[in-house]
């Protein structure tokens, strides 16, 4: 492809490993593209943002058959706190991304093909490969990540496909740069969807390759779609972490949905992004407190286990009372009823739970190290 790629020889190998996509439409002698909300409108012999979308012959190549990326994961990683807690996600990821975010700590696999320094190797597989370790690890949930899933979209759905037909549920986690089409092509095989809400400020999102509008639209076509939500900002000193700001975000969200789970979560040091100082607990905690007063009912606090207080743990939003305290990724209780309601006062709490609470695996401290994400081997 004539566009411009940090790594010829990367490209090369990845171009080979594609297949024709779904998500287009030919315009004149041009393709327009539907995986993202930059809808790229691509000439012959060249690429999309992403880098990884192309035009060939007049036919738009998408990623298709291999993974960058492969780990069991605890769910609370993604991080989703009302998706079956304490299930495993098989995750797995591919090259590219449609934002460049100087923070990225998934940014060896994002930005191959745009950072000359991201050359992480690849495998390919197929999709029955990756469901056969799903059920294998006894993971509850199949999840497209690390890079973002959107614009490697056709590949997640056939993994999709095979990981439904499993009894396997799936879901993405993603920036949120969405089109209606994506969605739409999605919505059959998912169950649930996080979006990062990066900013509020339209000027920062532009800084990442990104606009507000996009991702706020994103946002509300999830949840109309009735595709299990939530939402993650990442809190950045000096970026986006304004009281202001972080109120404007929650008071989007509210708008949206009270029950939509808001993570704020601690940024720490990586990728281009070395001035910052981490970010402090008793900044998150005051995030969350933000979110509160802004009316949502689900806050937590992330990435700083042990330090954040209640900020971790999912109580009711009506009587207060504990139903979930976790500790990281380990559920240490949980009391939720196979209904989904509150205990102490029956109130309904949104998510997508086990059907018996016997299926929570609960523990202690001393059962952190059997929560930490673990690496896959395929088998042929």
């Amino acid at each position: 492809m004539r566009t411009q790629v940090a790594n010829e020889v990367q490209a090369y190998f990845l171009d080979n490993q594609t297949v024709v996509g779904t998500l287009w439409e030919t315009e004149g002698d041009r393709i327009r593209c539907y995986a993202c909300g930059h809808r790229c409108l691509i000439g012959e012999g060249l690429r999309g943002i992403c880098k990884v979308r192309f035009n060939r012959e007049g036919q738009l190549r998408v990623p298709f058959g291999y993974v960058a990326g492969l780990q069991c994961d605890p769910v609370e990683k993604k991080p989703f706190f009302h998706v079956y807690p304490s299930s495993d996600a098989l995750t797995f990821g591919m090259l590219g991304c449609d934002l460049h975010c100087s923070y990225c700590q998934n940014w060896v696999t994002s930005q191959a093909l745009r950072d000359p320094a991201a050359n992480p190797p690849t495998r390919p597989t197929t999709a029955d490969q990756l469901v056969a370790a799903a059920v294998g690890e006894r993971a509850r949930l199949v999840v497209s990540s690390y890079n973002e899933p959107l614009i490697t979209a056709e590949w997640a759905v056939a993994v999709f496909q095979q990981a439904l037909a499993a009894g396997l549920e799936c879901a993405f986690v993603s920036n949120g740069n969405a089109t209606p089409e994506v969605l739409d092509f999605l919505r059959p095989w998912i169950k649930a969807y996080k979006v990062d809400l990066k900013s509020f400020e339209d000027r920062h999102y532009r800084e990442l390759g990104g606009t507000l509008e996009n991702i706020t639209a994103t946002i509300r076509m999830v949840h109309e779609r009735a595709i299990w939500l939530e939402v993650v900002t990442l809190v950045i000193p000096g970026f986006n972490d304004s009281e202001k700001e972080l109120r404007q975000a929650a008071r989007f969200l509210a708008s949206v949905s009270k029950d939509i789970p808001w993570h704020v979560t601690g940024f720490h040091q990586d990728y281009r992004m070395t001035d910052p100082d981490d970010t402090d607990p008793r900044a998150l905690i005051r995030a969350a407190e933000i979110g509160m007063e802004e009316g949502l009912r689900f806050v937590y606090s992330g990435n700083r286990p042990g330090q954040v207080g209640e900020w971790e743990n999912t109580r009711c939003p009506s009587c207060r009372a504990t139903l979930i305290e976790r500790f990281g990724f380990l559920v240490r209780s949980y009391r939720i009823t196979d209904d989904g309601r509150c205990p102490d006062c029956q109130t309904v709490i949104p998510g997508i739970w086990h059907d018996q609470a016997q299926q929570v695996k609960t523990g202690d401290l001393s059962a952190y190290s059997g929560r930490l994400p673990r690496a896959l081997r395929l088998t042929r």
